[in-house]
């Protein structure tokens, strides 16, 4: 204290000291400014985001946004990306949106909610649908088929004496677990994936004649050729087998 008044008592002790006062000042303004100018380019950082590239409709799953490329990946300055912005695209998987999505709008967390592992709605995409096919145990092989599976959906016409192939490598939805369950003559139901052209078909054969559903391999399963078979088709097929 006493060398301050000392300090101060002089002419040129007031200016040192007013010069030392000077320099700590613009020391801590020089902090200051560095410290704004790195929040300000953090600020203005580029951040990668997904954002909608056309409306996406409230219910729509994610994993269709993908395959529908409906967003794209883009940058945005730090200050201008929203709460819970996604910028990973897996993110989607198994979400639904919970509202409409306008084009150029960020998507986030709080967009979409989750679907639950056994949602079909979720397993669905553009002109895809889900039916519930009505067959007993024998025609569905109920409690031998399981959601994942692969099936070829025939249709009978037994008044027309015809069998077609209606469908190949259909997607199992959903299934019965348990063909104990059954009484005999008892109709069970599979959900299979179709499109929508498909579905009206199935629908159909399901109600004017008989529907078979044929295991198939879960991958790997080559798609044949639709063949319409008949009793003189069978025959024939059956006596050339024969001769050989």
């Amino acid at each position: 204290m006493e060398f301050a008044q000392k300090m101060l008592s002089t002419r040129s002790g007031s200016v040192g000291l007013g010069l030392a006062a000077a320099g700590l000042a613009a020391l801590i303004l020089l902090v200051y400014l560095n410290q704004y100018r790195s929040s300000v380019e953090a600020a203005g950082a580029p951040v990668r985001v997904l954002v909608a590239k056309s409306l996406i409709e409230e219910g729509t799953p994610g994993d269709a946004i993908g395959i529908r490329h409906r967003f794209q990946s883009t940058e945005a300055p730090q200050n201008a990306v929203k709460d819970g912005a996604i910028n990973d695209p897996s993110v989607l998987r198994g979400q639904v949106a919970v509202h409409d999505i306008f084009p150029g709008q960020q998507l986030t967390t709080a967009d979409f909610a989750s679907t639950g592992a056994n949602a079909i709605g979720a397993r669905l995409v553009t002109n895809q649908r889900a039916i519930a096919v009505p067959v007993d145990i024998a025609h569905g092989i109920i409690g031998k088929i399981e959601a994942g599976d692969r099936v070829d959906v025939y249709a009978s016409f037994p008044d027309d004496n015809v069998l077609k192939i209606v469908l190949q490598n259909a997607l199992v939805l959903d299934a019965p677990s348990d063909a104990g369950t059954l009484a005999g003559g008892t109709t069970a139901h599979v959900v299979i994936r179709a499109a929508y052209k498909r579905s009206a078909e199935i629908a159909y054969a399901a109600d004017n004649g008989k529907v078979w559903l044929v295991l198939r391999p879960r991958a790997g399963a080559r798609v044949k050729k639709p063949a319409i078979v008949t009793q003189g088709s069978l025959i024939g097929r059956r006596a050339v087998g024969g001769r050989g």
